[in-house]
């Protein structure tokens, strides 16, 4: 299959925008698997009777899409961006429904780095890297975003770039500055992180 072109996802998303439900029955199947490949991303290190599956995480941001239907979509990186929050969102709600404590508790460290390449598991290192990125959006709100966009979004620096509407090297500084500040914010302000 042929991926759908940038320019066909934004006609479609503005079609839907005017109240065109067929422009969102097209646009459906266009959008799916890249949400799928990024819960599915998120759900890979989850234990095998885990409550929320990916295809449930997908159909949550679906739904949360549809009833959204108020936004004045510009186009499909604006799409992505705001899938991407919703995502965010419902995996730390999750996370916290379970209990998990803020911080802590003998939990597994794994450096945002390496965070992509890792299986996700929403516990208290979800809930605390959210609380972190809360704080970084007070100091910084582009760099929260670059890694809301490449950690929860899956995007890649291209993406990221054209959804915040700046170039690909801003990007690059913005994600390495956010990953120091994280990693400071995430052990304690101590600076000591190996």
């Amino acid at each position: 299959m042929v991926p759908p072109s940038t320019h066909e996802v934004t006609l479609l998303l503005k079609a839907w925008t005017t109240g065109d439900t067929e422009a969102l029955e097209k646009l459906t199947p266009l959008v799916y698997d890249q949400l799928h490949r990024v819960a599915r991303h998120y759900m890979a290190g989850e234990r095998s009777d885990h409550t929320l599956q990916t295809t449930a995480l997908v159909n949550e941001v679906y739904v949360r899409l549809v009833d959204c239907g108020q936004v004045n979509w510009q186009d499909r990186a604006h799409f992505f961006a705001v899938a991407s929050r919703l995502m965010r969102r419902i995996l730390v709600d999750f996370a916290r429904s379970r209990g998990y404590q803020k911080r802590g508790g003998g939990a597994v460290q794994v450096s945002l780095e390496e965070a992509p390449s890792v299986g996700y598991k929403p516990d208290s290192n979800l809930v605390a890297l959210d609380d972190a990125l809360k704080a970084l959006a007070l100091v910084d709100e582009r760099k929260s975003k670059v890694v809301e966009l490449r950690f929860f979004g899956g995007l890649s620096v291209e993406e990221t770039a054209e959804v915040l509407k700046v170039s690909e090297e801003t990007v690059g500084r913005d994600w390495k500055l956010a990953k120091v500040w994280l990693l400071r914010e995430l052990s304690g302000g101590s600076g000591d992180g190996d």
